[in-house]
């Protein structure tokens, strides 16, 4: 069995609860949602448009063009700077434009997907919910713990939350995906597919081992644009290409699902303990099982011997392959459609932002009272 997140049901928000005006902050160097890589992205644009849905006014500010149905939107960058990641500086401007937003703006809550955005929270008025998209360990998990009580945590896995458990997490949401923009398919094609970051810990050099341990192709799509990306490519991936291996490249929506839907299975040979991994979750949607080594969230993800194999060892990850292989696509479907619905985590996010109105954070003397809201919205709307 999956061990399912705190994640409350739709139901437990009163039809008459009073809507709520939410600042979400999406990370600045893909739109939202992405053209192609950007997982964080991803999942905000998935998140704004099942808040408004719920009744809700969202400020989105992101960068580059708008995707969303957010009421407001806006760009720290007319133009995302997608080839400076990594570089520090575009997140700290976006984090500057963002706080002189919510300067400007009333809202009830401030909901943090950036990196640098939570260390403005304190002195802020208005109660921050920052969700932890990457590690907690190490120097992260340091930094998080230096925030204090100035921001609410959520975790997107049990795996990740148990990583540090002595921060303030006020909840544990899974990511989703909208199902039905993901197209299903049955019949699966004799090849292996890798859909990642070229590095280390994605090790898409154990994926190929694997599928030609296998006797099956794979395909290789993903990132790898950074320095460390490409030197990981030209020592481990480069040595073992040959006719059974396709390089694809970074894949765009619409490669994405094309891709998911006509593999046997998608390998995810992680070396590291992965805080979610959504690909898993897109691969499920199109009927496609996977097959992962069990590291960070893969347990809370895969049904074992129904939507995937997970296995304890690289060695072992080709005969989990032609296992995997047997399953039924159509479980791997049904797996996503009611374990990982956009509504759920809507849902699930309206709680903790209603929750995080009722709890006091102390704060620092001498804060400006901020202006009343319904004048400052009638002179903004």
């Amino acid at each position: 069995m999956v061990s399912a997140p705190w994640t409350p049901a739709p139901e437990s928000v009163t039809v008459d609860a009073q809507p709520l005006r939410i600042a979400m902050v999406a990370t600045p160097y893909f739109t939202v949602p992405p053209l192609g890589y950007g997982a964080v992205e991803t999942v905000v644009a998935d998140l704004v448009d099942p808040l408004v849905d719920r009744g809700h006014h969202v400020t989105l500010i992101g960068a580059g063009r708008h995707g969303t149905r957010a009421q407001r939107f806006i760009a720290s960058y007319e133009v995302s700077p997608g080839e400076r990641l990594g570089e520090p500086l575009p997140e700290v401007m976006h984090a500057a434009h963002a706080a002189r937003a919510l300067e400007e703006f009333d809202v009830d809550v401030v909901h943090d997907h950036t990196l640098a955005g939570p260390l403005l929270a304190r002195g802020r008025l208005t109660p921050t919910v920052a969700t932890v998209h990457g590690p907690v360990n190490g120097e992260l998990g340091g930094y998080y713990r230096a925030l204090g009580d100035t921001v609410r945590l959520v975790a997107v896995s049990h795996a990740q939350r148990a990583g540090a458990p002595d921060l303030p997490w006020i909840a544990t949401v899974h990511n989703a995906v909208r199902a039905d923009t993901f197209p299903f398919r049955a019949a699966k094609e004799n090849s292996v597919l890798f859909l990642g970051r070229f590095n280390p810990d994605k090790a898409p050099h154990l994926a190929i081992e694997a599928a030609r341990a296998a006797g099956l192709p794979i395909i290789l799509a993903g990132k790898c644009s950074e320095p460390h990306e490409r030197a990981y490519f030209t020592q481990e991936i480069e040595p073992r290409l040959g006719p059974d291996t396709t390089v694809f490249g970074i894949v765009d929506a619409v490669a994405k699902r094309d891709l998911f839907a006509r593999a046997c299975c998608l390998v995810v040979p992680i070396c590291w303990e992965e805080p979610f991994g959504l690909v898993m979750v897109e691969a499920m949607a199109c009927g496609t099982p996977v097959v992962a080594l069990r590291r960070g969230a893969v347990p809370e993800i895969i049904v074992p011997g129904r939507t995937g194999i997970i296995v304890d060892h690289p060695r072992e990850l080709a005969g989990a392959i032609t296992r995997a292989r047997a399953l039924d696509p159509a479980a791997c479907r049904e797996h996503v459609e009611t374990g990982f619905t956009v509504q759920a985590m809507a849902a699930g996010y309206e709680t903790i932002y209603r929750q995080a109105l009722t709890e006091t954070i102390p704060l620092p003397q001498d804060v400006p009272e901020k202006r009343d809201g319904d004048a400052e919205r009638q002179a903004v709307d």
